[in-house]
C-alpha cells in the first residue's frame, strides 16, 4: 500500500507542479509568464500577472507538498482548488479530453482528495513527522476548502464575456 500511495503522490504532485511550472516561466515548455496571463485572460479571467501566479505558484507549492507526502490534507486542497477551477473552464467541452474537456481537471481533484482520505502512507514527510493519521475536521475541512475555493475563485475572477468581445469568439 505505501509504494502506490507514494506512486500516486509523486505522478500527481510532480505534473501538477510542472504545469504550475509552465505558467509562471518558460521551463518545460511553459511561455513565461505573459502566456500565463494570455491563458488566464483568453479562459475569460481578469487579473492579469496577479492570477496567473497566484495559481502557478499554487500549482508548484501544492504539487511539490503533495509529492513529498507533506502538509496532505492542506497540499490535497490546493492542488483540488487550482483543478477545480480548471474543471470549470473545461466543462462547457464536455468530459474527454480530446474535445478539450474536463476529463483531466477532474481526474487531478479526484486523486487528491483520495491522498487526503487515505494518507500519504508511511514513505512520506508527515509520517517522519508522525503525521500519519490526519484527525477528521482538517480532513473533511480539506477536503471541502478545495473544490469550494477553487469555486469562489472562479466566481470572484471570471467575467462573462461578450460574444464580440471574448477572444475565442474574435475574427
Amino acid at each position: 500500500m505505501n509504494s502506490a500511495l507514494l506512486l500516486l503522490r509523486l505522478v500527481t504532485g510532480l505534473l501538477v507542479a510542472g504545469h504550475g511550472v509552465q505558467k509562471i516561466s518558460f521551463r518545460l515548455g511553459g511561455k513565461g509568464l505573459a502566456g500565463g496571463v494570455e491563458e488566464f485572460r483568453q479562459d475569460g479571467f481578469r487579473g492579469g500577472r496577479l492570477t496567473a501566479l497566484a495559481a502557478g505558484g499554487t500549482q508548484v507549492g501544492a504539487g511539490l507538498l503533495l509529492a513529498a507526502g507533506a502538509l496532505t490534507p492542506l497540499a490535497g486542497a490546493g492542488v483540488m482548488g487550482v483543478m477545480s477551477v480548471a474543471l470549470t473552464v473545461k466543462r462547457p467541452h464536455g468530459l474527454w479530453v480530446q474535445n478539450d474537456g474536463y476529463e483531466y481537471p477532474l481526474l487531478l481533484v479526484a486523486v487528491p482528495a483520495a491522498l487526503v482520505l487515505a494518507g500519504p502512507g508511511a514513505w512520506s514527510l508527515d509520517a517522519l513527522l508522525g503525521y500519519t493519521n490526519w484527525p477528521l475536521w482538517p480532513t473533511a475541512g480539506c477536503l471541502a476548502l478545495g473544490p469550494v475555493s477553487g469555486l469562489l475563485t472562479r466566481l470572484a475572477l471570471y467575467q462573462t464575456p461578450s460574444l464580440t468581445t471574448h477572444p475565442r469568439n474574435a475574427s
